[in-house]
């Protein structure tokens, strides 16, 4: 007799629950519309190796890709016992207009923080939290890789966690905001049409690869016009010069905004960059992220 109720609790609850970055108003918030209240949807992997990974869709930051480059590479990670969380980060609508600075990048911390703070209930190894992100995603992603704290020690629990990510992986990602090589759709959502200087250098991040930024993986083609591979190589030669350690593969064909390169409707039916998650596999598992320790 008690199954039931059981069963009726267990059928009740999301298979990927959402989770709110903050339960009251998010900071930097200009309105109460949703396109203000960023959150995390969580992919729980089968057989969890306790690695981790908030996972930031791209969009321009005009718009969230969260199929092919957050459901679906979700479930990809999924595969490798990997647990992801897609990241709603702010984004440019009617409701909540730009520019979006400093918005997406406190979502992006806070993610990183909060998986870090609940690592245990989601059996999640607090070392081995990462980021990985598509395009503008990208761009967010190696900010947070770029622009971290390392807990306030102001004796909030969840502020106390770090936001450096312990990993990150960039997918033909936005790093710089140069005018020779930016996406600049996405660096006007973000920072607006008319920043200044300093806000723009702040922005690239190329330049601001230190010996603390994490190890990265690096994924483009050189085919991509949308998004041009010399924001790409611009950050492997800074984190080569920085000591970072780094891969980089650059496909020749393939055009912008192929996900994970095995979805015929976003490759175009160009098949040579399927192979690409095969190569971050590799390297993610050469760096120990999928030992389940015990």
């Amino acid at each position: 007799m008690l199954l039931m109720p059981l069963l009726l609790a267990m059928a009740a609850q999301p298979a990927n629950p959402v989770v709110p970055l903050w339960d009251g108003k998010a900071p930097h918030a200009v309105g109460d519309s949703d396109a203000d209240k960023p959150s995390l949807k969580v992919f729980k992997a089968e057989k969890p190796n306790g690695c981790a990974v908030v996972v930031c869709p791209g969009g321009g930051y005009g718009f969230l890709a969260d199929d092919h480059e957050g459901k679906q590479v979700a479930e990809w990670l999924n595969t490798l016992g990997v647990t992801a969380f897609v990241l709603k980060y702010r984004i440019v609508t009617k409701d909540r207009p730009g520019p979006l600075h400093p918005a997406p990048l406190t979502d992006a911390q806070r993610a990183l923080k909060l998986v870090r703070l609940k690592a245990k209930d989601y059996g999640i190894d607090p070392n081995r939290v990462g980021i990985m992100g598509f395009s503008a995603g990208g761009h967010l992603a190696s900010t947070a890789a770029t622009h971290f704290d390392l807990g306030l020690g102001n004796g909030n629990a969840i502020d106390n966690m770090s936001s450096r990510p312990d990993f990150a992986i960039l997918a033909y990602p936005v790093i710089s905001f140069d005018d020779a090589v930016t996406h600049k759709g996405s660096r006007n959502n973000l920072i607006g049409a008319n920043a200044d200087a300093k806000l723009i250098e702040h922005y690239s991040n190329e330049k601001q690869v230190t010996k603390a930024t994490p190890p990265v993986f690096i994924f483009h083609t050189s085919a991509d016009t949308a998004v041009v591979p010399e924001n790409a190589t611009r950050f492997y030669v800074a984190c080569k010069k920085a000591g970072v350690p780094v891969e980089m593969h650059i496909y020749e064909k393939g055009r912008h905004g192929v996900g994970l390169g095995r979805d015929p409707r976003w490759t175009g039916g160009e098949k040579s960059v399927a192979t690409w998650p095969d190569r971050l596999a590799d390297w993610m598992k050469a760096r120990g992220l999928f030992e389940v320790k015990k």
